[in-house]
């Protein structure tokens, strides 16, 4: 190894010791690494160590629902509690730069520079389901760290959403009263993968009706009874029983086995990826150009031997 490579591993190393020990600024610029893949960013990610302990909670559910509101007033009683908590919210991407439009730091002002809270906006970048295609990696960059809990908010797009099931160790699933209509169409997809469900914005006409309709669903996750909880974020109505019912699933034992598929899937986009190391779309261009017109021309025996 060259005493370059060294002197990179060395600071590497550094670096994620500094994420261990709660370093903020380390954590930014770790994930800043892997979400860009800078030089480094494979040393980071074989280097990082297994944590079973810090729960993962997803929030998700369609747009307008509150779910940055419910995030804000749940992190209220978190920091109270002395709780370390990370925000990974996936926001849309800009269609100018595709980077995050940074909606959650705006939503989420007022714990922006609270010691205990850590927030990271990352671009969905056309993922259909909802979640960034980086967001595996930088849940486990997170996990370095010293937090309690990691919330995860998605943009929220509907029922393509599901992936956020194999992710999250917790999945909060946030309705408002406007929702009860749509609950039967809902049933195959987003619905399904809740272990919360939360009526949000109680206060409004029909949350009591789509909160009895959820409950009678008798909705049971490997022997979880699916609870539901009526909340009126804004008004930190309901926050305090939502945040038991967290640490109730969280000491539950109900373990998560859709999260086997999704690594397993990950792990194959990754073997993609490796073995297209090298292989540039412009040169497959150039070189379909050049001999497209040739008669003994063969796509697939071309592909076949490019691999």
């Amino acid at each position: 190894m060259s005493a370059f490579k060294k002197s990179i591993v060395k600071n590497l190393v550094d670096l994620l010791n500094a994420v261990r020990n709660g370093d903020f600024k380390s954590l930014a610029r770790t994930i800043t690494i892997v979400e860009n893949e800078l030089e480094g960013y494979e040393e980071i990610l074989l280097s990082l160590k297994a944590n079973s302990t810090t729960h993962v909670v997803g929030i998700t559910g369609p747009p307008g629902a509150g779910k940055s509101t419910l995030i804000n007033s749940m992190l209220k009683i978190l920091v109270e509690k002395n709780k370390k908590v990370a925000i990974a919210a996936v926001d849309p991407t800009s269609p100018f730069n595709f980077g995050s439009l940074l909606g959650d730091r705006l939503r989420l002002s007022e714990f922006f520079n609270h010691p205990n809270i850590f927030i990271r906006s990352l671009a969905s970048r056309g993922s259909s389901g909802g979640l960034s295609e980086k967001l595996i990696e930088v849940i486990d960059i997170l996990k370095q760290g010293t937090f309690d809990y990691i919330f995860v908010e998605t943009v929220g797009v509907g029922q393509s959403e599901v992936e956020i099931a194999g992710l999250a160790d917790t999945t909060l699933v946030v309705v408002v009263p406007e929702s009860g209509d749509d609950i039967q169409a809902m049933k195959s997809g987003i619905m399904e993968i809740a272990d919360i469900f939360v009526v949000n914005k109680c206060d409004r006409e029909g949350a009591e009706r789509l909160a009895m309709n959820l409950l009678n669903s008798g909705r049971e996750k490997n022997g979880w009874k699916v609870p539901v909880v009526k909340t009126s974020a804004v008004n930190m109505e309901g926050i305090a029983e939502l945040e038991k019912l967290i640490e109730k699933h969280s000491g539950s034992g109900v373990t998560n086995e859709k999260k086997i598929f999704l690594l397993a899937e990950k792990a194959f986009r990754l073997l993609q990826r490796e073995r297209m190391k090298g292989i540039s779309k412009k040169e497959i261009q150039e070189v379909v150009k050049k001999n497209i017109n040739e008669p003994n021309f063969n796509l697939y025996r071309f592909v076949k031997e490019l691999v």
